[in-house]
C-alpha cells in the first residue's frame, strides 16, 4: 500500500474506488494499450475538459512513449509523489484522474480528469462522485478541481 510524502503518515492511499458505472485502479503498464486507444481517440474531447488546459498533452504518441509515461505515472504513485488511476467500465479504460500535491499547499491536491469522447456522458458522473470521495476519503485541506456546470 503506498504512502504518501504530502499527506498524513497514517493514511493509506486506495487502490480502488467504485462509483455508479465506473471504477478506478492505480494507472499501470497494464493498462497501455486500452489506455493509448482512449485517449488517442479523444485528444480533442481531452483538450475542451474543464481542467485539461495545464499541458501540452494530449499530443500524439507511439504506444512505447504511452508506455514510458504509465511507467512514470505508476513509479509516481508508488513513491507517492502524486496519484493517477485509470478510469474503468469492467476492463475499457473510459478516462484518468489525476492527483497532484499543490506547491503553496503541501496537503491541498490538484486534480484533474478526463473521459474518452465515446463515454462523455461520464465526465460529470465521475466528476460528481470523486468530488465527494475526495471530500469524505482524502485528507486534503483544499481541493482544486475544475466544475463540471
Amino acid at each position: 500500500m503506498p504512502t504518501s510524502s504530502w499527506l498524513p503518515s497514517d493514511f493509506e492511499v486506495p487502490l480502488t474506488f467504485d462509483g455508479p458505472g465506473f471504477h478506478l485502479e492505480p494507472l499501470a503498464p497494464i493498462h497501455n494499450d486500452r489506455d493509448h486507444k482512449a485517449w488517442m481517440s479523444s485528444i480533442d474531447h481531452i483538450h475542451s475538459t474543464p481542467g485539461m488546459d495545464w499541458r501540452e498533452w494530449p499530443t500524439p504518441m507511439t504506444l512505447e512513449e504511452n508506455m514510458r509515461d504509465m511507467e512514470m505515472h505508476y513509479q509516481e504513485f508508488l513513491d507517492g509523489q502524486s496519484f493517477t488511476y485509470s478510469i474503468l467500465d469492467g476492463d475499457e479504460v473510459i478516462g484518468c484522474v489525476y492527483i497532484y500535491p499543490v506547491a503553496s499547499d503541501p496537503s491541498g491536491a490538484d486534480i484533474r480528469s478526463w473521459v474518452r469522447t465515446s463515454r462523455s456522458e461520464m465526465d460529470k458522473v465521475v466528476w460528481r462522485s470523486l468530488s465527494v470521495w475526495f471530500e469524505e476519503q482524502w485528507p486534503f485541506t483544499s481541493v482544486r478541481y475544475a466544475s463540471r456546470s
